[in-house]
Protein backbone atom coordinates (compact mmCIF):
# COMPACT_ATOMS: atom_id res chain seq x y z
CA UNK A 1 0.00 0.00 0.00
CA UNK A 2 1.38 3.26 -0.85
CA UNK A 3 0.94 6.23 1.55
CA UNK A 4 0.97 9.88 0.26
CA UNK A 5 3.51 11.74 1.72
CA UNK A 6 1.18 14.14 4.14
CA UNK A 7 0.19 11.08 4.74
CA UNK A 8 3.56 9.60 5.59
CA UNK A 9 4.71 12.69 7.76
CA UNK A 10 1.27 12.47 9.72
CA UNK A 11 2.18 8.74 10.99
CA UNK A 12 6.23 9.69 11.78
CA UNK A 13 4.88 12.37 13.54
CA UNK A 14 2.55 10.13 15.36
CA UNK A 15 5.47 7.29 16.15
CA UNK A 16 7.86 10.29 17.17
CA UNK A 17 5.15 11.53 20.06
CA UNK A 18 4.53 7.72 20.75
CA UNK A 19 8.35 7.20 21.68
CA UNK A 20 8.77 11.11 23.26
CA UNK A 21 5.87 9.99 26.17
CA UNK A 22 7.53 7.45 26.85
CA UNK A 23 10.82 8.77 27.96
CA UNK A 24 10.41 9.34 31.29
CA UNK A 25 11.50 13.14 32.36
CA UNK A 26 12.25 15.05 35.05
CA UNK A 27 10.60 18.31 35.99
CA UNK A 28 11.52 21.88 36.76
CA UNK A 29 10.74 22.40 40.30
CA UNK A 30 10.63 25.90 42.21
CA UNK A 31 9.79 27.67 45.40
CA UNK A 32 11.36 25.60 48.53
CA UNK A 33 13.34 22.87 46.83
CA UNK A 34 16.81 23.70 48.38
CA UNK A 35 17.83 21.66 51.59
CA UNK A 36 15.61 18.94 50.85
CA UNK A 37 17.25 15.23 51.74
CA UNK A 38 16.12 11.80 51.46
CA UNK A 39 12.28 12.73 50.37
CA UNK A 40 8.82 10.68 50.73
CA UNK A 41 5.98 11.70 48.70
CA UNK A 42 2.32 11.33 48.94
CA UNK A 43 -1.11 12.96 47.87
CA UNK A 44 -4.33 13.58 49.64
CA UNK A 45 -6.81 16.02 47.91
CA UNK A 46 -4.93 18.13 45.36
CA UNK A 47 -2.27 18.86 47.25
CA UNK A 48 0.96 16.65 47.18
CA UNK A 49 3.55 16.26 50.26
CA UNK A 50 6.93 15.57 50.77
CA UNK A 51 8.88 14.98 53.81
CA UNK A 52 12.49 14.87 54.13
CA UNK A 53 15.22 14.40 57.08
CA UNK A 54 16.11 16.94 58.88
CA UNK A 55 15.00 20.77 60.73
CA UNK A 56 12.77 22.94 59.31
CA UNK A 57 13.37 26.27 58.99
CA UNK A 58 11.03 27.00 62.08
CA UNK A 59 13.21 25.13 64.31
CA UNK A 60 10.75 21.66 63.77
CA UNK A 61 12.16 18.09 62.86
CA UNK A 62 10.88 16.58 59.53
CA UNK A 63 10.00 19.49 57.54
CA UNK A 64 7.00 19.24 55.32
CA UNK A 65 6.75 21.01 51.59
CA UNK A 66 3.48 21.06 49.54
CA UNK A 67 2.76 21.48 46.18
CA UNK A 68 -0.91 21.50 44.43
CA UNK A 69 1.07 20.58 40.56
CA UNK A 70 4.64 18.86 41.53
CA UNK A 71 5.90 21.72 40.08
CA UNK A 72 5.89 24.86 42.32
CA UNK A 73 6.84 23.80 46.02
CA UNK A 74 6.26 25.94 49.81
CA UNK A 75 7.47 24.93 52.97
CA UNK A 76 4.19 24.46 54.97
CA UNK A 77 5.19 22.68 58.52
CA UNK A 78 7.13 20.02 60.07
CA UNK A 79 6.01 17.02 61.88
CA UNK A 80 7.37 17.53 65.62
CA UNK A 81 7.96 20.53 67.45
CA UNK A 82 11.79 19.19 68.82
CA UNK A 83 12.74 15.70 69.26
CA UNK A 84 10.26 13.31 70.79
CA UNK A 85 12.07 13.39 74.74
CA UNK A 86 12.35 8.98 74.56
CA UNK A 87 14.65 9.74 72.10
CA UNK A 88 17.01 12.50 73.71
CA UNK A 89 17.09 9.98 76.71
CA UNK A 90 18.18 6.75 74.10
CA UNK A 91 19.90 8.48 72.10
CA UNK A 92 21.43 11.69 73.54
CA UNK A 93 23.88 12.93 70.85
CA UNK A 94 21.30 12.99 68.22
CA UNK A 95 20.36 16.60 66.46
CA UNK A 96 18.07 15.41 63.86
CA UNK A 97 15.12 13.10 62.69
CA UNK A 98 16.27 11.24 59.23
CA UNK A 99 14.37 9.94 56.59
CA UNK A 100 10.79 10.13 56.96
CA UNK A 101 8.46 7.55 54.77
CA UNK A 102 4.82 8.29 54.63
CA UNK A 103 2.30 5.69 53.71
CA UNK A 104 -1.65 5.68 54.18
CA UNK A 105 -2.90 2.30 56.12
CA UNK A 106 -5.86 1.40 57.80
CA UNK A 107 -7.53 4.86 57.30
CA UNK A 108 -4.46 6.68 58.91
CA UNK A 109 -1.48 8.36 57.72
CA UNK A 110 1.71 6.58 58.91
CA UNK A 111 4.84 8.48 58.96
CA UNK A 112 8.34 6.30 59.92
CA UNK A 113 11.35 7.36 60.99
CA UNK A 114 14.73 7.47 62.34
CA UNK A 115 17.50 8.45 64.76
CA UNK A 116 20.54 8.09 64.80
CA UNK A 117 24.37 9.35 64.86
CA UNK A 118 26.21 9.70 61.86
CA UNK A 119 28.76 6.79 60.96
CA UNK A 120 27.17 4.79 64.08
CA UNK A 121 24.85 1.81 63.89
CA UNK A 122 23.21 2.47 67.53
CA UNK A 123 20.06 3.61 65.45
CA UNK A 124 16.61 3.03 66.09
CA UNK A 125 13.16 3.60 63.75
CA UNK A 126 9.97 4.62 65.00
CA UNK A 127 6.51 5.43 64.05
CA UNK A 128 4.24 8.51 64.23
CA UNK A 129 0.53 8.59 62.75
CA UNK A 130 -1.88 11.12 61.67
CA UNK A 131 -5.87 11.56 60.22
CA UNK A 132 -5.14 13.77 58.12
CA UNK A 133 -1.84 15.60 56.12
CA UNK A 134 -3.89 19.15 55.67
CA UNK A 135 -2.45 21.34 58.66
CA UNK A 136 -6.04 23.28 58.79
CA UNK A 137 -8.33 20.42 59.38
CA UNK A 138 -9.58 19.82 63.15
CA UNK A 139 -8.00 16.46 62.92
CA UNK A 140 -4.57 17.31 62.07
CA UNK A 141 -2.12 16.26 65.27
CA UNK A 142 0.58 13.62 64.50
CA UNK A 143 0.60 11.17 67.25
CA UNK A 144 4.04 9.82 67.92
CA UNK A 145 3.77 5.90 68.77
CA UNK A 146 7.51 5.27 69.79
CA UNK A 147 9.94 3.18 68.72
CA UNK A 148 9.59 0.01 66.14
CA UNK A 149 12.71 -1.38 65.63
CA UNK A 150 16.17 -0.60 67.12
CA UNK A 151 19.94 -1.78 66.18
CA UNK A 152 22.95 -1.73 68.63
CA UNK A 153 26.59 -1.61 68.09
CA UNK A 154 26.52 -5.75 68.25
CA UNK A 155 24.07 -6.04 65.28
CA UNK A 156 25.46 -6.36 62.09
CA UNK A 157 22.77 -3.80 60.38
CA UNK A 158 21.75 -0.21 61.15
CA UNK A 159 17.64 0.26 61.66
CA UNK A 160 17.38 3.54 59.62
CA UNK A 161 15.92 4.59 56.50
CA UNK A 162 12.86 2.88 57.29
CA UNK A 163 10.27 2.04 53.63
CA UNK A 164 6.91 0.75 54.65
CA UNK A 165 5.42 -2.11 51.59
CA UNK A 166 2.46 -3.54 51.65
CA UNK A 167 2.47 -7.06 49.84
CA UNK A 168 -0.03 -8.21 47.62
CA UNK A 169 -1.86 -9.98 50.56
CA UNK A 170 -2.05 -6.39 52.04
CA UNK A 171 -0.03 -7.46 55.04
CA UNK A 172 2.76 -4.98 56.03
CA UNK A 173 6.70 -4.83 55.71
CA UNK A 174 9.38 -2.75 57.09
CA UNK A 175 12.44 -2.51 54.96
CA UNK A 176 15.35 -0.69 56.24
CA UNK A 177 19.02 -0.36 56.81
CA UNK A 178 22.22 0.99 55.76
CA UNK A 179 26.20 -0.04 55.61
CA UNK A 180 27.04 -2.81 57.70
CA UNK A 181 25.52 -5.79 56.37
CA UNK A 182 22.99 -4.12 53.96
CA UNK A 183 18.87 -3.97 53.67
CA UNK A 184 17.23 -5.81 55.80
CA UNK A 185 13.21 -6.42 56.27
CA UNK A 186 10.98 -7.60 59.11
CA UNK A 187 7.25 -8.01 59.39
CA UNK A 188 5.22 -5.90 60.98
CA UNK A 189 1.37 -6.37 62.51
CA UNK A 190 -1.61 -4.25 61.96
CA UNK A 191 -0.80 -1.76 64.17
CA UNK A 192 2.47 -0.65 62.24
CA UNK A 193 4.94 -2.50 64.97
CA UNK A 194 7.15 -5.26 64.94
CA UNK A 195 5.46 -8.66 64.13
CA UNK A 196 5.14 -10.94 67.08
CA UNK A 197 4.14 -14.04 64.72
CA UNK A 198 7.29 -13.67 62.28
CA UNK A 199 10.91 -12.42 64.09
CA UNK A 200 13.15 -13.52 61.03
CA UNK A 201 15.52 -11.64 59.81
CA UNK A 202 15.28 -10.96 56.23
CA UNK A 203 18.53 -10.02 54.14
CA UNK A 204 17.73 -8.04 50.94
CA UNK A 205 20.57 -6.32 49.67
CA UNK A 206 24.08 -5.83 50.26
CA UNK A 207 27.54 -4.51 48.80
CA UNK A 208 30.13 -7.35 47.51
CA UNK A 209 33.14 -7.06 49.45
CA UNK A 210 36.37 -5.55 46.81
CA UNK A 211 39.67 -8.00 46.74
CA UNK A 212 41.24 -4.82 48.22
CA UNK A 213 39.18 -3.04 50.51
CA UNK A 214 39.23 0.60 49.69
CA UNK A 215 38.68 1.96 53.37
CA UNK A 216 36.91 4.72 55.10
CA UNK A 217 37.01 8.21 55.30
CA UNK A 218 37.77 7.85 59.08
CA UNK A 219 38.58 4.79 60.77
CA UNK A 220 35.49 5.38 62.73
CA UNK A 221 32.98 4.69 59.82
CA UNK A 222 32.19 1.69 57.94
CA UNK A 223 34.33 1.00 55.07
CA UNK A 224 33.05 2.78 51.63
CA UNK A 225 32.09 -0.39 49.78
CA UNK A 226 29.72 -1.09 52.37
CA UNK A 227 27.48 1.80 51.46
CA UNK A 228 24.08 0.34 50.76
CA UNK A 229 21.05 1.87 51.84
CA UNK A 230 17.81 4.25 51.57
CA UNK A 231 15.49 0.77 50.72
CA UNK A 232 12.01 1.53 48.84
CA UNK A 233 10.22 -1.26 47.25
CA UNK A 234 7.26 -1.04 45.90
CA UNK A 235 4.65 -3.53 43.25
CA UNK A 236 4.24 -3.41 39.84
CA UNK A 237 3.61 -5.83 37.16
CA UNK A 238 3.69 -8.89 38.84
CA UNK A 239 6.95 -7.57 40.98
CA UNK A 240 8.24 -6.15 43.62
CA UNK A 241 11.57 -3.42 42.19
CA UNK A 242 13.93 -2.76 45.68
CA UNK A 243 15.52 0.81 45.13
CA UNK A 244 18.29 1.62 47.14
CA UNK A 245 21.03 4.30 47.06
CA UNK A 246 25.12 3.00 46.60
CA UNK A 247 27.93 5.05 47.53
CA UNK A 248 28.43 8.40 49.24
CA UNK A 249 25.64 11.09 50.07
CA UNK A 250 25.98 14.54 51.86
CA UNK A 251 29.26 15.35 51.28
CA UNK A 252 28.37 18.11 49.07
CA UNK A 253 30.29 18.41 46.15
CA UNK A 254 32.53 14.90 47.12
CA UNK A 255 28.81 13.63 47.06
CA UNK A 256 29.04 10.11 45.31
CA UNK A 257 25.36 8.56 45.71
CA UNK A 258 23.68 7.02 42.48
CA UNK A 259 20.30 5.14 42.22
CA UNK A 260 20.49 1.35 41.61
CA UNK A 261 17.45 -1.37 41.59
CA UNK A 262 16.52 -5.02 41.71
CA UNK A 263 13.03 -7.25 41.59
CA UNK A 264 11.99 -10.03 43.12
CA UNK A 265 8.56 -11.92 42.71
CA UNK A 266 8.36 -12.05 46.61
CA UNK A 267 8.68 -9.55 48.66
CA UNK A 268 10.98 -11.35 50.81
CA UNK A 269 12.98 -11.77 47.95
CA UNK A 270 15.36 -12.80 46.41
CA UNK A 271 15.77 -10.00 44.53
CA UNK A 272 18.04 -9.74 41.44
CA UNK A 273 19.42 -7.33 38.64
CA UNK A 274 18.84 -6.95 35.09
CA UNK A 275 22.21 -9.12 34.34
CA UNK A 276 21.01 -11.61 36.59
CA UNK A 277 22.85 -10.90 39.88
CA UNK A 278 21.48 -11.30 43.27
CA UNK A 279 21.21 -7.99 45.04
CA UNK A 280 22.11 -9.93 48.05
CA UNK A 281 25.56 -10.44 46.55
CA UNK A 282 26.00 -7.53 45.25
CA UNK A 283 24.14 -6.82 42.22
CA UNK A 284 22.49 -3.98 40.94
CA UNK A 285 20.90 -2.03 38.09
CA UNK A 286 21.89 1.78 37.63
CA UNK A 287 18.60 3.88 37.41
CA UNK A 288 19.72 7.60 38.43
CA UNK A 289 23.15 8.54 37.90
CA UNK A 290 25.22 12.11 38.35
CA UNK A 291 25.21 14.60 35.80
CA UNK A 292 27.40 17.56 35.09
CA UNK A 293 24.56 19.77 36.47
CA UNK A 294 23.75 17.14 39.17
CA UNK A 295 25.90 15.30 41.59
CA UNK A 296 24.54 12.19 43.81
CA UNK A 297 21.00 11.04 43.08
CA UNK A 298 19.84 9.39 45.83
CA UNK A 299 17.37 9.06 48.97
CA UNK A 300 14.70 8.27 46.49
CA UNK A 301 11.14 7.04 47.14
CA UNK A 302 8.58 6.17 44.58
CA UNK A 303 4.85 6.81 44.33
CA UNK A 304 3.11 4.17 42.22
CA UNK A 305 -0.15 6.08 40.81
CA UNK A 306 -3.65 4.36 39.53
CA UNK A 307 -3.11 5.86 36.19
CA UNK A 308 0.35 4.83 35.66
CA UNK A 309 1.74 8.15 35.69
CA UNK A 310 4.36 7.10 38.49
CA UNK A 311 7.13 9.16 40.10
CA UNK A 312 10.13 8.89 41.89
CA UNK A 313 11.47 11.43 44.03
CA UNK A 314 14.93 12.18 45.24
CA UNK A 315 17.87 14.30 46.55
CA UNK A 316 20.41 15.45 43.98
CA UNK A 317 23.35 18.14 44.43
CA UNK A 318 24.05 21.11 43.25
CA UNK A 319 27.42 20.78 41.19
CA UNK A 320 28.50 24.35 41.40
CA UNK A 321 27.04 25.18 45.08
CA UNK A 322 26.70 21.43 46.81
CA UNK A 323 23.73 22.16 48.12
CA UNK A 324 21.12 19.65 48.05
CA UNK A 325 17.92 20.13 46.42
CA UNK A 326 14.35 18.01 45.50
CA UNK A 327 14.30 16.31 42.20
CA UNK A 328 11.25 14.41 40.77
CA UNK A 329 11.00 12.36 37.77
CA UNK A 330 8.37 10.47 35.87
CA UNK A 331 9.21 6.71 35.48
CA UNK A 332 9.02 4.47 32.31
CA UNK A 333 8.65 0.62 32.72
CA UNK A 334 10.15 -0.55 29.58
CA UNK A 335 10.61 -4.04 29.51
CA UNK A 336 9.26 -4.10 33.03
CA UNK A 337 12.35 -2.16 34.64
CA UNK A 338 12.30 1.45 35.44
CA UNK A 339 13.62 4.27 33.86
CA UNK A 340 13.88 7.93 35.22
CA UNK A 341 15.42 10.89 34.57
CA UNK A 342 18.01 13.59 36.52
CA UNK A 343 17.84 17.02 35.19
CA UNK A 344 20.03 18.73 33.14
Amino acid sequence: MIHSSKTSIVLLLSLVNICTAQQPHAYHLSGDIAGTHDPSIIREGNTWYVFATGKAPDGGQLAIRCSGDLTQWKLCGHVFDAIPAWIKERSPGTRDLWAPDISYVNREYRLYYAYSLFGKNTSGIALATNKTLDPISPDYKWIDKGLVLESLATDDFNAIDPNLVLDKKDAAWLAFGSFWDGIKMRRLDDAGMLSKSDTTLYSLARRAKPTADAGSESASLPPNWQAIEAPFIVSHGGFYYLFTSWDLCCRGLKSTYKTMVGRSQSVTGPYIDATGTPLAQGGGTPLLLSNSRWLGPGGQSVLINSKGDDIIVFHAYDSITGKPYLQISTIDWKDNWPHAAVEQ
